[in-house]
């Protein structure tokens, strides 16, 4: 997500508009769409503030916080698969357990039986 734009930026805005400058003219001079200059002197004339918001962009919560917790349950539970781990840990979907897994190294079960005869290598190159 790119950054707000600046206070001062802001203020010069406003004031063009105050001023009387017409919308298009600020938003050419300014490369500002005018759709946020409204929103600006909307904010402006609600808040009385045209300090951007701060602390929102924190990232999605996590249903996994305790890595090292939830490492030490997967090692104790090594036969299980990622449905299950997800069942037993509690409101988390199997995805998440995969996707936090593969962050921790671990790599995916293919295959649950053993395959009896071991791969052939092809000699051929194409």
């Amino acid at each position: 997500m790119p950054s707000p734009y600046s206070l001062d930026l802001r203020v010069r805005v406003l004031e063009a508009l105050n001023s009387g400058m017409k919308m298009t003219a600020i938003s050419e001079i300014f490369s500002v769409a005018r759709k946020t200059v409204y929103n600006w002197q909307q904010k402006m004339d609600k808040n009385g503030t045209l300090e951007p918001k701060e602390g929102y962009q924190i990232g999605h919560s996590h249903k996994i916080t305790d890595k090292h917790e939830f490492e030490n349950f997967v090692n104790l539970n090594p036969s299980r698969t990622s449905q299950e781990i997800a069942e037993a840990w509690g409101d988390i979907s199997s995805a998440t357990v995969r996707r936090t897994l593969n962050k921790m190294g671990y790599t995916n079960k293919k295959n649950l039986s053993r395959t009896m005869k071991p791969m052939k290598i092809c000699s051929k190159i194409s």
